[in-house]
């Protein structure tokens, strides 16, 4: 019984603890987020001004690069399309993030994460303690829900040990 009640208590402040690094997560994904984006700027700065001095519109010269018979031009034009759609859809998420309360953030970020960003701050991520009402909250929620999974789990254990009691009482009835 004692054991059952340090093990739930452990498990919801594990699980509380996680949860309340979201907040923490979202913030340096945010600012690896700004870095990708200024990256990507600068490479369609670039395409922009070569564009620009060989007379040709953005459009144009991504058009001009995919009916090229060479197969580097083909593909480097495909990577730049890539690269300024990457870019659209990082600017959206940034913009989204900007002008978000703070639980909107994470959820924002939840939805639909740039899986490079992610993995890179993944490897970097270094927890904090939560002191913002954000991270407390997330902090308690992921309590709750680790007791709650532990009581659902332990629920289901306790209805087969009855169960096993009540079969076995029954067979010695007989």
């Amino acid at each position: 019984m004692m054991f059952a009640r340090v093990l739930m208590l452990g498990v919801a402040l594990v699980s509380g603890t996680a949860t309340s690094q979201l907040p923490e997560f979202a913030q340096q994904y945010r600012q690896r987020l700004g870095g990708a984006i200024d990256a990507l700027e600068e490479v369609k700065a670039d395409f922009v001004a070569d564009a620009t001095t060989t007379n040709k519109s953005v459009s144009t010269a991504l058009q001009h690069m995919a009916q090229s018979e060479e197969q580097f031009v083909k593909l480097r034009g495909e990577s730049i399309e890539r690269s300024m759609d990457r870019l659209d859809s990082l600017k959206e998420q940034q913009l989204a993030m900007t002008s978000a309360a703070a639980f909107e953030r994470v959820w924002i970020f939840l939805k639909q994460p740039d899986t490079r960003i992610s993995r890179a701050t993944w490897e970097d991520f270094e927890p904090a303690v939560p002191v913002t009402v954000e991270g407390g909250v997330l902090a308690g929620l992921g309590f709750a829900v680790g007791l709650f999974m532990l009581r659902l789990v332990g629920l289901g254990g306790r209805v087969r040990r009855r169960r096993k009691r009540g079969g076995k009482q029954i067979v010695d009835a007989r």
